[in-house]
């Protein structure tokens, strides 16, 4: 296949795209204004005050919950009540109050079970008791005009794909968007997991008052999906010193070695195990790079990781979000491509030799930096303010511009979503990983420092790969399958009037790729955008072949 050759081939396409009106043109209003940025400190604000605001109680069924909010309206004022079910018909409403001091109020009228054999524990998990009275409750419904954000059956578990109604769309970026929409993390997951994090901080306020457990990762950076696992990490606050004060605590002097931190591990696994409620499964992981305690918060449903003071985790998670809120493009672009993979089995649920989300996710930015819609780190650093600096314990340069809005520069690039997906497709199909290291901090390759079937640069600990867990065998089937991908995409858009996710989803089937290429032979005769299967996995073709294919 030459060169001129594969420029037609992709430019014939395009051309194909606009006149059989497959170029989505967005409304205005789906574009973002940087200048409506909320700022991830912000963000968190705003989240731990409302888990500050809220308790989780376990009732009998969804026919409690006027009960429980004609009993929980006697402590103050409640802003939100959400109604959700886990396996075995445990029913569970978190209620939000317009004031902390209701919650603290509501906690200090709660009572334990006398019981020698339960540990008194004060915490935002509380269960329902049925009323001496017996009355009959009614489901509280948005009728009873209540002046309160009300919602039940909150959805805890990400739906199936072949459920959520793809098929009825016939723009393949109307399907990205519902995709995104039908199995990112929704407000009440985001709630649970800053109440589960909440959970823990509470339990050491007393001897650590500085102390704080914040989620990181998939859980704030804007690319979570329903059900994900939560991170949790516990830091802590600056300390400001009152001069002042004549009166000052003794305290203990504390390495931060790594020996100092899997003992606190070890301290914190059983806190978990043997203390808090709803906290099950505790495993301690003392000998990982991060060490970490592993637990399910079974109140929740979801599996949890507590690390101590990862603090560039967390500012990962910030220039993650970031790049998630830059461009509304990013976000349904990195959920398709995350959902590709796991469906055709690139990614596994445990840890191995096989490609992850994170890696996925940043190869995703990667491409669109090339796309020019979201700027390369560099350009976030040269533009950071004093207010903007980030140093960690380690030494850790984590300084970038927080506030995008600043930036001030329009994105010229107005391709569509579907024109990024294939174009991603096309992108990695065809890039040369052996020799090339991607570096999202400079938007472009660079040569690899050591050998690794991937290289993805660590953003802010660059001397890291993080893709370095993958083996030669699935990096392989990794770049086959993006040829696959990008085969079923080109194929289908010029046969077919529609093309569904779906069968992206499906993974490649021989058969049928033989058929469309007949089908094709007889519907374009003589086109030079047309290649042999043969000319698809020839891996004999130079290196400038490569990029430009």
């Amino acid at each position: 296949m030459n060169k001129t050759c594969s420029l037609r081939r992709l430019c014939n396409l395009h051309e194909y795209l606009i006149k059989q009106h497959r170029v989505i043109r967005y409304k205005s209003n789906t574009c973002n204004d940087l200048n409506s940025f909320v700022l991830y400190d912000k963000f968190i604000c705003e989240r731990r005050s409302q888990s500050k605001c809220s308790v989780l109680v376990q009732v009998s069924s969804e026919n409690s919950i006027s009960d429980l909010y004609s009993y929980c309206s006697k402590f103050g004022s409640i802003k939100n009540i959400f109604h959700y079910q886990l396996a075995g018909s445990n029913h569970f409403v978190l209620t939000e109050f317009e004031d902390q001091s209701a919650v603290n109020t509501l906690l200090d009228q709660s009572t334990h079970v006398k019981d020698s054999n339960v540990i008194a524990v004060r915490s935002p998990f509380l269960w329902f008791r049925s009323s001496a009275s017996k009355k009959n409750s009614k489901l509280l419904s948005t009728d009873d005009k209540l002046n309160i954000s009300f919602q039940i059956n909150q959805t805890m578990i990400e739906p199936n794909i072949k459920n959520i109604g793809l098929e009825k769309l016939d723009s393949l970026s109307d399907q990205m968007l519902l995709l995104l929409k039908c199995t990112q993390l929704n407000d009440i997951g985001t709630r649970l997991r800053f109440l589960t994090a909440m959970q823990i901080e509470n339990s050491l306020k007393g001897i650590f008052p500085l102390s704080k457990v914040l989620p990181f990762g998939s859980s704030v950076n804007s690319f979570g999906k329903i059900g994900s696992d939560i991170d949790l990490v516990l830091m802590d606050s600056e300390i400001k010193e009152n001069k002042t004060s004549r009166l000052i605590y003794h305290g203990k002097c504390m390495s931060n070695s790594r020996t100092q931190i899997q003992r606190n591990i070890e301290i914190l696994g059983d806190l978990l195990q043997l203390f808090l409620p709803g906290c099950s499964r505790v495993k301690r992981i003392s000998q990982a790079r991060v060490p970490i305690v592993k637990y399910s918060q079974d109140f929740v449903g979801v599996e949890c990781d507590l690390a101590v003071s990862n603090e560039t985790a967390v500012n990962m998670s910030e220039l993650l979000y970031i790049f998630g809120n830059f461009d509304y493009r990013v976000r349904p672009l990195v959920f398709t491509v995350k959902m590709w993979a796991r469906e055709i089995n690139l990614t596994n649920d445990t840890p191995g030799r096989w490609i992850t989300n994170f890696s996925l996710t940043l190869l995703v930015l990667f491409y669109l930096q090339q796309e020019k819609i979201i700027p390369d780190i560099q350009t976030l650093v040269k533009q950071a303010s004093n207010s903007d600096v980030r140093i960690t314990n380690e030494g850790i340069n984590c300084t970038f511009l927080r506030d995008v809005s600043k930036l001030h520069k329009d994105v010229e690039n107005k391709k569509t979503l579907d024109q990024l997906l294939l174009g991603f497709f096309e992108y990695f199909s065809t890039f040369d990983f052996n020799t090339n290291a991607i570096s999202l901090n400079f938007g472009k390759t660079i040569n690899k420092p050591e050998y690794s079937a991937l290289y993805i640069v660590n953003p802010l600990e660059v001397h890291f790969n993080v893709s370095k867990n993958i083996s030669s065998e699935e990096m392989e089937r990794f770049r086959i399958e993006l040829r696959n991908a990008a085969w079923i995409m080109e194929s289908s858009l010029l046969n077919t009037n529609s093309f569904n996710l779906l069968d992206l989803f499906k993974g490649f089937d021989v058969n049928k790729k033989n058929q469309i290429v007949f089908e094709i032979q007889h519907q374009i005769k003589n086109s030079n955008r047309l290649v042999t299967v043969k000319d698809l996995f020839d891996d004999s073709q130079t290196q400038e072949d490569k990029r430009l294919t």
